[in-house]
This record gives C-alpha cells, sequence and structure tokens, in this order.
C-alpha cells in the first residue's frame, strides 16, 4: 500500500445515496427566487434539487474544478430542460468568476475537509463572502468525525467546532449546527 502524504482529492464519490439534498436545502432555507452557489458541486445532485425549490425567478451556479463531474451534470441539465442551473469549471484556490455580492446563499458539500488539509482555506473563503450578499448564507456540509466508511480519512475529517473555527476566522458570523443525514451536519454561517 503505497503512503499518501496528500493524497486528498477534491473528485471523490458522488455522495448521491447518503446525503439528501432536501434536508441540506431546507436546513439553509433555501428559498424561490434565490441564488445559490453550490461550491464544489460534483456532479451536482445538490444543484439539480435545488433548481427547483428556486425555481424560474432562481439561478445555480454549480462550480468545480473537475470536468467530468461537470460534463455529468451537463447531460443531466440537457436531458431535464433545466434553466436555472450553470456549471462553471474553476479552481477556488485561485478565484470564483462570479461578481461581488451576486449570491444569496453557498452550499459547501464535502469539501471544506480537503482544502482544510491542504492548507488552501483562504482563497476560497474570502472569495465566498465575496460573492455572497451582505448576510448571505454560507452552509458547510461535511462528514461526522468518526472513522469511516463512508467518507475521506479520519484525520482529515472535521467537528463542527473545527469548521465553525475556521469560519469564524475567515470573518463569517456562525449560526449554528444541524444534523442533515446518518453521516453528515450542516454548520450555517452568515456574511457580516
Amino acid at each position: 500500500m503505497q503512503m499518501e502524504k496528500h493524497g486528498h482529492k477534491h473528485h471523490g464519490k458522488s455522495t448521491r445515496d447518503i446525503l439528501d439534498p432536501k434536508t441540506v436545502l431546507s436546513a439553509m432555507g433555501l428559498k424561490q427566487g434565490q441564488t445559490l452557489m453550490d461550491a464544489g458541486c460534483g456532479d451536482g445532485h445538490i444543484s439539480l434539487v435545488a433548481s427547483s425549490l428556486v425555481g424560474t425567478e432562481g439561478k445555480i451556479f454549480s462550480l468545480d474544478v473537475y470536468q467530468p463531474s461537470l460534463d455529468q451534470l451537463n447531460t443531466e441539465i440537457k436531458k431535464e430542460g433545466i434553466n436555472n442551473i450553470s456549471p462553471i469549471l474553476a479552481d477556488m484556490t485561485v478565484m470564483i468568476p462570479l461578481d461581488d455580492e451576486s449570491v444569496d446563499k453557498c452550499v459547501m458539500a464535502n469539501v471544506l475537509h480537503g482544502f482544510a488539509a491542504e492548507g488552501t482555506l483562504n482563497l476560497p473563503l474570502s472569495e465566498i463572502k465575496r460573492i455572497l450578499k451582505p448576510g448571505g448564507t454560507f452552509a458547510v456540509v461535511e462528514f461526522i468525525k468518526v472513522v469511516g466508511p463512508p467518507g475521506p480519512s479520519y484525520d482529515v475529517r472535521l467537528t463542527p467546532e473545527n469548521v465553525e473555527k475556521i469560519l469564524l476566522e475567515h470573518g463569517f458570523k456562525i449560526g449554528g449546527t444541524t444534523e442533515v443525514g446518518k453521516y453528515h451536519y450542516l454548520v450555517e454561517s452568515f456574511k457580516k
């Protein structure tokens, strides 16, 4: 077995079977007409459910660094005839190609632990703060810190307290933590 020091990958398996997007989106209070950024959207299973919640007046920006995941999302968008999701290939450790204060809510599911493990938190979090409207919601979903599977290795998992500390250090106001499934919790925060 090969030792991996920096072996964390941003494009892990889909959590489609173990994380219910409706539970996540309901916990963060996504409403009709809002704009959501799905940060590190993977195959877009959260974006696809959010699409019907925000309706025709709403907009979803689905960002991922992994083109094959976006290709999968694009296929589903075309198949379902969805018009309010924009898949965007972007590396959040470089920049988020969206306008300042253009997003009501941002969800980041099973991604923050990777940035934390790689020491690349600063840029993605400052970019999320930049694109969120004042008072906008940033919801971080992570695997509960237990020995898996499913999910990443124990050493890179974050506790809700770890997530809150990271968010506070980056200028977000903490709203609270909610269980959003057997394996996941959500920490809600707001742009000050």
